[in-house]
């Protein structure tokens, strides 16, 4: 699945993680290149990774991915890789140092929320989230469901 962005360029998204949208308010985005291996490419090109625990850290100064799970390439021999390994994430300094300041306030993390190529290019959604309150989650169902009905009761009449 491609989809054209706002300078023309499409993206071929391999995985979203729709359910931190659920559980996270996104306060912000940015895009961060990923530092991969040959096999890792291979295997993100098939559609095999997992954004679903994944979260972003910092660590003497640069920003790390945990939890990222990109499945061994089927093909691949003894130098496969480690499918949960951290990986370095890529974003200009003032982006950094900008996340920095923000992630240190209580209750604030980094999310990833799509994973695709762009240009060939391995690139990362990253947010900036606050974890939701279960009465937020309840409202968001609500809204869901009742723009549902809204959209039947339109496409009946």
């Amino acid at each position: 699945m491609s989809k054209p962005t706002s300078d023309g360029d499409a993206r071929q998204v391999v995985v979203s993680n729709r359910k931190a949208r659920f559980e996270y308010e996104v306060l912000q985005t940015a895009e961060a290149g990923i530092v991969l291996r040959g096999t890792e490419v291979k295997a993100l090109r098939e559609g095999r990774a997992n954004l679903q625990d994944a979260f972003g850290r910092f660590e003497n100064g640069e920003l790390w991915l945990h939890n990222l799970h990109i499945s061994p390439y089927e093909a691949g021999n003894r130098f496969n890789h480690d499918p949960l390994r951290p990986r370095k994430l890529l974003l200009h300094r003032r982006e950094l140092r900008k996340l920095v300041g923000q992630v240190e306030q209580k209750g604030l993390t980094l999310v990833p929320l799509d994973l695709y190529f762009r240009r060939g290019i391995a690139k990362l959604t990253l947010a900036l989230v606050r974890g939701k309150k279960l009465h937020d989650k309840r409202d968001d169902v609500r809204k869901r469901e009742t723009q549902r009905e809204m959209e039947r009761a339109y496409k009946v009449s």
